[in-house]
């Protein structure tokens, strides 16, 4: 895969490239912004069952409909 690096700069929340840089409509770009540290991601994790012996509790039934659901 073939790169190109050009450097730009952020006017207005948009990203302006030099005049002089071209690029074809719907390219993929990367940008990488140098500098900044960016905020750590939340993560959030998966409730756990104080009392695993009540996950019967939470068990699922399935119940599949007609293909005509009476809409």
């Amino acid at each position: 895969m073939a790169t190109l690096t050009v450097e730009g700069i952020v006017e207005n929340g948009q990203i302006r490239l030099s005049d002089t840089v071209t690029l074809p409509e719907h390219a993929k770009v990367y940008v990488i912004v140098p500098g900044v540290e960016a905020a750590p991601q939340a993560r959030v994790y998966s409730p756990r069952l104080a009392h695993p012996e009540q996950a019967a509790d939470f068990a699922k039934q399935i119940i599949e409909g007609s293909a005509d659901a009476g809409l």
